[in-house]
């Protein structure tokens, strides 16, 4: 077996996405807006967690910021380890997500990451509203909180359920009605009434991105998969930051065109590919390329992830607007119920050829680390493929030992490699 530990070779080189270049350009169109928003006090700017209401915000004309987004870039940056400490000094415990604390860090010592990718930017926009929704984490308030206390700004949110079983009625029309709620402040802070039909319109531009990307990550059922799950945290940023815009969609039919042609000649993102495997839980931000090369190493694609799907969000029956963001936030991954996530991931399995599953236990990321509870082995006697946890976090790399983490991967490959017929 080949290791990526043993030195780089010529096998151990990322291919490039032609379609990067382009990605380059729609971000830094995108935070150049922010910055000139910020410093022409136009169009208002609203602060929003991942899980929206994204939508929503677009239609009332807001220039819409996402801080998870900047602290991953904290965190791809390798900035985090300096940032952390800031916060932690301002009463922030080590236990809390450090997405949270690179960024309020970050804020405290004047630093963003948009200075060095995006010359001329010298600091985040400035809000005139904070929004989440802690459906995804229970973090994501607090983090609001503090920068409204900060900053003096009014801070809303949607108090979204846990361990969710099913979309009942019921459970969307709290939500839904929750969302409602967020209306007349909104309104307020944007100096502008909500248009109905806006809305309408920015869901069904925002479900053709959704159908975009799935269909970017579908292209990896082949084989050998022609991008990975390091490609694919990067290539999502379109379906995060730009969500009920146009460019969404198209960016993801031309990423889809370049997959599609690796796919006619047989190229993969791992040549030679041998073994599939599936990424459960937040990315590793600080270690994406290393990790991406030592798979590479290993003849090993990770071809599909939870974390890439949460961008795809799944339709219903409802026509209210209000509704269809309810169960697009409801019916996230990590807000369901362990015998949903166990047969996601067994579907997974089918449709991905998959030959096992990593699953990366967060130290500060409880709420997306879903190892802890035994879904690992139930998942394992449910398909009968290997799965091995790893222990890192998003962004703090005190809690990832890297050479650790590649033995134990390194083992696992082994044990795939016994286990071919």
């Amino acid at each position: 077996m080949t290791s990526a530990g043993t030195g780089e070779s010529r096998r151990n080189v990322i291919k490039p996405l032609a379609s990067t270049g382009r990605l380059r350009g729609l971000l830094d169109g995108y935070y150049r807006e922010l910055d000139r928003a910020s410093r022409e006090r136009r169009p208002p700017i609203a602060w929003c967690s991942s899980v929206g209401p994204s939508e929503l915000l677009v239609s009332l004309g807001f220039a819409v910021f996402y801080p998870e987004n900047h602290a991953a870039m904290l965190g791809a940056a390798r900035r985090a380890a300096q940032t952390i400490p800031a916060a932690q000094a301002a009463g922030f415990s080590p236990d809390v997500c450090s997405y949270l604390t690179s960024d309020i860090g970050a804020f405290l010592g004047g630093e963003t990451p948009l200075a060095q990718a995006y010359p001329g930017i010298e600091a985040v926009p400035r809000p005139d509203v904070l929004v989440y929704n802690t459906v995804q984490c229970r973090d994501v308030q607090d983090w609001f909180a503090w920068y409204g206390r900060r900053l003096g700004v009014p801070v809303l949110g949607v108090a979204g359920p846990r361990s969710i079983a099913s979309l009942g009625p019921g459970l969307l029309a709290d939500l839904a009605a929750q969302l409602r709620g967020l209306v007349a402040p909104l309104e307020a802070a944007a100096g502008r009434r909500l248009d109905p039909d806006r809305l309408t319109s920015v869901l069904e531009t925002s479900r053709r991105g959704s159908e975009a990307w799935r269909r970017v990550l579908e292209a990896n059922r082949a084989v050998p998969a022609p991008m990975s799950f390091f490609d694919a945290v990067i290539q999502m940023a379109p379906a995060v930051v730009l969500r009920g815009r146009p460019e969404v969609e198209a960016y993801y039919v031309l990423l889809e065109e370049e997959l599609a042609d690796r796919v006619r000649r047989g190229d993969g993102a791992v040549d030679g590919e041998r073994f599939r495997l599936y990424w459960e839980g937040m990315p590793i931000w600080g270690r994406l390329r290393s990790l991406a090369e030592f798979f590479i190493g290993l003849r090993t694609s990770v071809a599909a992830s939870t974390y890439a799907h949460s961008w795809v969000f799944e339709g219903g029956p409802e026509d209210d607007p209000f509704m269809v963001m309810a169960r697009h936030a409801a019916g996230l991954f990590i807000s369901r119920d362990d015998d949903f996530k166990l047969g996601y991931l067994r579907d997974m399995a089918v449709r991905f050829g998959l030959h096992g599953f990593l699953f990366h236990d967060a130290k500060t990321c409880p709420f997306n680390s879903n190892n802890r509870y035994g879904l690992p082995g139930r998942l394992e006697a449910a398909t009968g493929l290997p799965v091995l946890t790893i222990h890192g976090d998003v962004n703090d790399p005190g809690c990832f030992a890297e050479d650790r983490t590649r033995t134990a991967i390194e083992a696992f490959v082994e044990r795939l490699e016994g286990a071919r017929p």
